[in-house]
């Protein structure tokens, strides 16, 4: 964690927004009025989920930010970056969260998925497929900790298109920058979802902590900072009212990611 800032009002009524979350039946993530993710259902006890949907085709990045962005903010409300991503954003309350993040590429199904590691261990599978739950996109894994004893908090960043969309000469610029020692900024859209089994877990029951960036700006820079190994900072503007936690949960968020980095051993 480098800062937060305080809950602000962002964005626009729900249909001048470029991004909007709706519900057809499904709780979703809307990208120009098509649905680009499929998220946590609202029950709370179902799995944590974000599956990017075949309509997922548009990123989010603003050319007027991108040289603010190109090093590392050190104050959330540094150039206006705020207030220009929150015009994309529909009307609401967010929470500004301003971290430094080194991700790690995840291919789902193989090392390292939540969604078949630890997902698994609580949930098991799933009864209809017989099979883990699928995300239908890579997607990276940041950060992870303790909240009490029964219950433990995963970060996640999610890009809007895959990885393999980028382009290449981009992340190779953005390496060399980093190899330097720069530290550029991402900006993302987060929900926080709190996800609880009901009884009769297969093997490990507790809650489920999911906050999951969807990246606005910054595809190039979070392949790059995977690929160098390097950290990027991330501007994330957290939902308050359309998060799967509540007011309270969300209120720790800032001291939870605060934490020293904590691995859960199944079973405790």
């Amino acid at each position: 964690m480098i800062r937060t800032g305080d809950p602000r009002r962002l964005g626009l009524p729900a249909p001048e927004a470029r991004l909007r979350f709706g519900a057809e039946r499904r709780r979703l993530l809307m990208v120009d009025d098509e649905p680009a993710f499929e998220l946590s259902f609202y029950c709370g006890s179902c799995p944590l989920l974000f599956r990017r949907l075949e309509t997922a085709r548009q990123k989010l990045s603003l050319e007027s930010a991108r040289e603010r962005l190109t090093g590392a903010l050190d104050d959330p409300d540094e150039g206006g970056v705020i207030e220009a991503f929150g015009a994309l954003l529909p009307e609401g309350e967010y929470l500004p969260l301003l971290l430094d993040v080194e991700p790690r590429l995840v291919v789902p199904g193989r090392e390292g998925d939540y969604f078949s590691g630890e997902q698994v261990e609580t949930w098991g599978i799933d009864q209809f497929w017989g099979l883990p739950e699928y995300p239908h996109t890579p997607y990276y894994r940041t950060f992870e900790t303790a909240v009490d004893a029964d219950a433990h908090l995963y970060e996640f960043v999610v890009p809007m298109v895959p990885p393999t969309w980028n382009d290449r000469e981009r992340v190779e610029e953005y390496v060399a920058l980093m190899e330097r020692g720069v530290v550029p900024t991402a900006v993302a859209v987060s929900t926080l979802d709190v996800c609880e089994p009901a009884t009769g877990a297969p093997v490990d029951h507790y809650r489920h902590w999911g906050l999951t960036h969807f990246l606005l700006d910054g595809h190039h820079k979070l392949e790059a900072a995977a690929t160098a190994g390097r950290p990027v900072r991330l501007l994330s503007l957290l939902t308050l009212g359309e998060s799967l936690a509540t007011a309270e949960e969300c209120a720790r968020l800032p001291a939870l990611r605060a934490r020293q980095r904590a691995v859960r051993v199944a079973g405790g």
